[in-house]
């Protein structure tokens, strides 16, 4: 009986002891110093949402907000119906909310954005109030233009890197505001779709997009070789460039370490390895190294020898 007494008082004590433990008591420094540890997503959606103050202890430290990375959620979505969403006004909608949200928070320490799918009044409200952005990425953004991109220029002048592959309503202009103001800008990554064979992108891409695949590759490499001399990465997969965009690149991104050209059709092996023979400190260089159907081309007499070179000397025309 008496064992069975004090298994009885055992049991009644443990529910007192976890009775005491009062979440809401813990102090907001301890709060945020436990939000620090969490992952963007369990920040948001957790404690955010939790209650009052959870959510007050979360805004009282900016830094939990110093950087916006949606880039994993769309990297682990399936392609298909979901990826062909992303590219709906409500969508884009919910990206520029997230943006706004997280320049306010960040209240001005806001350092990192990797985002898909925003728009110029999305990502000019996140610039303004961003003084400190080194990091900005918003690759495949289609309503981003050289309205917003200005002001990013103007307001974000630390920027380090930035991504605006896809983009295709952002000119040379913007590219001529940022290298004047960022003048620590050492990436720069300016893709754009496969419009070689787009196949991978149908049902995904709206095909009148596609089929506004940027033309003016040489004036962008141009202005690249002019205005941004201390770039160490350069990406520009599928730039219709020509021989005299890239031969613009060596004069003036002399600390070129990496060189992307996966894709640029227009370019040669010859005159690609010209090229990189005048970079003295490039240690990557990616050739365009695809199949190129000769229906891509549109060729006048004897255009065929072109892609008899190209594809010759990119060794991927196999007998």
């Amino acid at each position: 009986m008496a064992t069975g007494g004090l298994a009885s008082g055992e049991e009644s004590a443990a529910p007192a002891s976890e009775e005491e433990r009062d979440w809401s008591e813990m102090t907001p420094v301890c709060l945020a110093e436990a939000f620090s540890r969490l992952a963007l997503e369990d920040l948001w959606r957790g404690a955010m949402a939790c209650c009052r103050s959870w959510r007050d202890a979360a805004r009282s430290r900016p830094g939990l907000f110093a950087a916006l990375d949606l880039e994993p959620g769309f990297a682990e979505s399936t392609p298909g119906a979901e990826a062909a969403a992303w590219w709906t006004p409500a969508f884009q909608r919910r990206v520029d909310a997230m943006l706004r949200s997280a320049a306010t928070l960040a209240a001005g320490e806001l350092r990192e954005v990797r985002v898909r799918h925003c728009s110029d009044d999305g990502l000019s409200f996140a610039a303004e109030r961003s003084p400190s952005l080194s990091i900005l990425s918003i690759r495949t953004s289609p309503a981003v233009t050289d309205r917003s991109m200005l002001i990013v220029g103007a307001c974000c002048t630390m920027l380090t890197e930035l991504d605006i592959s896809n983009c295709y309503e952002v000119s040379y202009k913007s590219l001529e505001v940022i290298g004047q103001s960022c003048q620590n800008l050492r990436v720069l990554k300016r893709n754009i779709f496969n419009w070689i064979d787009p196949s991978e992108h149908v049902g995904i891409v709206p095909e009148d997009y596609l089929r506004e695949c940027p033309q003016d590759g040489d004036r962008e490499a141009v202005t690249i070789s002019k205005f941004m001399p201390k770039l160490k990465i350069l990406e520009l997969r599928f730039s219709k460039l020509t021989a005299v965009g890239l031969n613009s690149i060596p004069g003036g991104c002399k600390e070129l370490e990496v060189l992307d050209l996966f894709g640029c059709a227009n370019l040669t092996s010859r005159g690609i390895d010209q090229a990189a023979a005048n970079l003295k400190n490039l240690e990557t260089l990616v050739k365009p190294n695809i199949y190129i159907p000769r229906s891509s081309f549109h060729m006048g007499r004897y255009g065929h020898w072109q892609l008899y070179d190209e594809r010759f000397q990119t060794n991927v025309f196999q007998i």
